[in-house]
């Protein structure tokens, strides 16, 4: 299998309004993919179709390099509003509701609500949980069937800081079992701490796609620092690897060449008789690489 999903110019027009223009997308196996883009700009939609929520104008999609089937609809688990559960049920009898609905084992609950952190909370009602607890239920949910694919759409909406940084954990957790997860989000900082690749979408129609690591490789400095920051400066211009040294308030920042490590430049400043008071390597973000791509399609 290439490809868990491909859409070929999927597009979606409510009237003289197109909600998706011509998308292309490529998702391989394994990949944490994340939909980005502000409100409006189609995330929802590309979701709803590729779930046969919503009917394209025009285009296609496959699943596992096929065409959709009820089958491959079965391979997805997928959350795309608001959690919704009888609140006066626990998680466990709202589990073994949706686990015959779906029409697979309730031997599975115990284990996606260890996975997904609520086992503790397993008897407790649904409307006693917080959002961040609905949530993960939502997720737990999706994961009865044991699906290869979680699709998420703006899975950290409304959370406090707590719920957020739960949710990332929970999302982290599942990708390191080997599924794909796609997810929609208008949080670039979120994006940056679980996805692997991304595309941005802005008013239906796709300016980027491409690996978080490759989008922010242009951004990833050193910093260094020292007692003497001008002899610093000077003695890190000579030092091979380095192809811009910019000196800040209290730190020197070093943009490198890929390989060279801050082990590497401290046995450098060291054999030079410096000693670094600081050193550290910074990864970039992915807000500024966002607002880079949307500049140059102005």
């Amino acid at each position: 299998m290439k490809y868990i999903l491909e859409t070929k110019g999927l597009t979606k027009k409510y009237g003289k309004l197109t909600a998706l223009d011509q998308l292309n997308l490529t998702i391989e196996p394994g990949m944490v993919f994340g939909l980005l883009g502000p409100n409006g700009s189609g995330k929802t939609t590309t979701l709803g179709m590729i779930l046969e929520v919503t009917k394209p104008s025009s285009g296609s999609y496959l699943w596992f390099d096929e065409a959709p089937s009820a089958n491959s609809r079965k391979k997805i688990g997928a959350i795309l509003e608001t959690p919704c559960f009888y609140p006066y049920l626990s998680a466990v009898r709202n589990l073994r509701i949706i686990a015959k609905i779906k029409e697979c084992r309730e031997s599975r609950i115990e284990e996606v609500l260890r996975q997904v952190g609520l086992y503790e909370r397993k008897d407790d009602p649904f409307k006693n949980y917080s959002l961040g607890m609905k949530q993960r239920l939502a997720i737990a949910s999706a994961l009865l069937a044991d699906p290869p694919v979680l699709i998420l759409d703006e899975p950290t909406n409304g959370l406090d800081p707590q719920g957020i940084v739960e949710i990332r954990e929970v999302i982290q957790q599942i990708a390191s079992s080997g599924k794909t997860i796609i997810l929609a989000s208008h949080l670039l900082d979120e994006v940056q701490k679980v996805c692997t690749h991304f595309c941005v979408l802005r008013k239906g129609q796709k300016l980027y796609q491409g690996s978080v690591d490759e989008a922010l490789s242009d951004q990833k400095t050193i910093e260094v620092a020292a007692s003497n920051l001008d002899h610093l400066e000077a003695t890190l211009k000579k030092m091979n690897g380095i192809y811009k040294v910019e000196k800040l308030t209290d730190v020197i920042s070093l943009t490198t060449e890929n390989g060279l490590s801050t082990e590497s430049i401290n046995a450098f400043l060291f054999e030079k008789g410096l000693t670094a008071t600081h050193l550290v390597k910074k990864s970039g973000s992915l807000e500024k690489q966002f607002l880079k791509i949307l500049n140059e399609n102005d």
